[in-house]
Parts: C-alpha cells; structure tokens; sequence
C-alpha cells in the first residue's frame, strides 16, 4: 500500500503544482483524476492522506503544497487587457486576454492589471500605440502620476494627473488634445511601469 500511495504522490503532487503556476488555482479532483489516470474518489482519499500525513493542506476544495505556498506568496496574478475598456473596471474580467504572474518583489502588494496602449496623446511621455502599461487598481492619486481615468460619456483614457489653482484635471502629452477637467471623470488606477511594442524584428519601438 505504501509503495502505491508513493506513486500516486508522485503523480498528483507534482500535477497540482504545475496546474497551479498555470492558473492560480488548485485542480479540481475530475481534473487531477483525468491527468494522472487515478480514479477520482482515490485521489480524494490520497489527498486526505496526504493531508493526515503532513504532506499538504487540504481542505475539500483548495490543496496547499510546499510549491503552491512559495508561488502564492512570491507573486500575484494579473490580467491582461486587449485594450482600455469603455466602462467600469469592475466589468474588465469580459476583456482579459491571459492571466500572467508578477513577482511580488517586483511591483509591490496591491491589484493591478495590464493594459495595451491605443492612440497617440500619451507620446510625449514615452508610452506608445500599443505599449503594454502596467496599471494599480485605485482612486487616488498625485499631482504627475499617469493614470487611467473614466470618462463620463467617452469611457476610459490614460492621462496624467495634474492640479493646477486648485483644480485637478487630466493633461494629454500630446499637443494635438485637450486637457480634461477631473470633475467629469473617476480615477481608476496608476501606471506603475511600460513595456513597449516590439516591431517585427523584435525592436522597441521608438
């Protein structure tokens, strides 16, 4: 029995991990039982012995490994926008392209998500048609920061925040655009960094 429950570990633990760098998640026990060949009420019993003998953390539904720990704790998920949607960011999941993961060392603690660049009013500060834009989710920000803002009527636009007299408002790097006064919009996140478009040699594109 011991050397059949060994190599059922083998199987499942290392399946678990792997599903879960693919999708931040644990596999369910249908999947893990179509992997790895073990019928699906053995696999719940391994995991429960697993569980029994300190192996994992198991709890009917989510299964906790030494990997997925590490993984859970050293990174974070982060959907990937085709483009800036027209409306509430709370709505962007009907968007996300892929879902990719970012180490947490790397861009901090927080939600966030990517965004593809359209349009030329952000030129002046580096950010180009189709520059991928690393966004954090939120409402609030200084005097400088790029941001992704609603607009009311129009949708979402990447500008930066400005104050001036008083009043805050949105300032386009570009001088073919305007200038839009904040009171018509909502702050719906800050740029935290840009990738920019490759051409088709692989070239940042200028």
């Amino acid at each position: 029995m011991k050397h059949r429950d060994s190599e059922a570990r083998d199987k499942i633990i290392p399946f678990v991990n792997d599903f879960y760098r693919d999708n931040h998640r644990s596999p369910s026990l249908r999947q893990i039982s179509a992997f790895t060949g073990i019928p699906r009420m053995t696999v719940q019993r391994m995991l429960n012995t697993f569980a029994d003998e300190g192996i994992i953390d198991y709890d009917g539904e989510t299964i906790v490994t030494e990997v997925t720990n590490k993984v859970e704790n050293e990174v974070t998920p982060v959907g990937v926008l085709g483009n800036i949607p027209c409306g509430n960011l709370s709505l962007e999941e009907a968007a996300i392209e892929e879902i990719v993961l970012l180490p947490v060392s790397l861009i901090g603690k927080g939600e966030f998500f990517i965004l593809h660049a359209r349009g030329d009013s952000m030129t002046g500060a580096g950010i180009n048609d189709g520059d991928m834009v690393l966004i954090k989710k939120t409402e609030e920000a200084y005097p400088g920061q790029i941001v992704v803002a609603y607009v009311e009527g129009e949708g979402n636009t990447l500008k930066t925040y400005k104050e001036k007299n008083g009043k805050a408002y949105l300032h386009p790097e570009n001088k073919k655009y305007a200038d839009i006064p904040l009171h018509d919009c909502k702050i719906q996140g800050i740029a935290v960094s840009v990738t920019r478009k490759l051409d088709t040699k692989g070239r940042t594109g200028k």
